[in-house]
């Protein structure tokens, strides 16, 4: 078996084979979000809000949904961070740092944190790009100035970062969405190949163009 042959081999996992086993959903009703589903069409809504009243839909309530059928494996913070924004563990520290204990110039932050300054101001350029942090220039005694980074407002950072992944989140529903018109294509048209060839050659093109 070539080594690209043995990559399309299914593998079995202690988690899949457990989910075979004992099927489980997942209680959404103590949840801090809550989502939300139109009875009539196939709109779905998730809100970090307290909705009084819930959410309506063409004038229409909405429905809570309070189970998921799929067993959801919660996220890690280090994962979404890095899924969403291309923020690793060390990304997240200077943007800690500067938030805790700023405003630091790129050299405290490094002897701070004990990296490396290339690496902190790299993270500090994306994190000022992203809206998360603030760059400023601050006058020396010695004359000459130096770029120190503060925080931005926090309640505007939680607006911010929660905007920045509802879109992440939106990008990832409407790959979902695609990937279910896909299958629904396949079923309805003629193709020589399995679905599962068409499928992932189909993404595959995407991500390339």
């Amino acid at each position: 078996m070539t080594d690209d042959e043995s990559a399309r081999e299914p593998s079995l996992s202690l988690r899949s084979t457990e989910a075979d086993e004992t099927a489980s959903s997942v209680s959404l009703a103590d949840r801090e979000y809550a989502i939300y589903r139109c009875t009539d069409c196939n709109n779905v809504v998730l809100t970090m809000q307290d909705c009084d009243g819930g959410m309506t839909c063409h004038d229409e309530p909405m429905e809570r949904v309070e189970e998921c059928a799929l067993d959801i494996r919660p996220p890690d913070v280090r994962q979404v961070l890095l899924d969403a924004f291309g923020l690793p563990k060390a990304g997240l520290d200077v943007c800690l740092c500067v938030i805790g204990e700023g405003p630091l110039s790129p050299s405290e932050l490094a002897e701070r944190l004990e990296y490396d300054e290339t690496t902190v101001r790299q993270y500090l350029n994306e994190l000022v790009e992203f809206g998360l942090l603030q760059k400023s220039q601050l006058n020396r005694e010695s004359g000459g100035f130096v770029n120190v980074y503060h925080s931005i407002d926090l309640d505007e950072m939680r607006e911010e970062t929660l905007v920045g992944f509802y879109a992440w989140a939106g990008e990832a529903a409407s790959l979902i969405e695609e990937a279910n018109l896909t299958k629904e294509d396949y079923r309805d048209g003629e193709y020589e190949d399995g679905l599962n060839e068409v499928f992932w050659e189909r993404f595959e093109a995407r991500e390339d163009s």
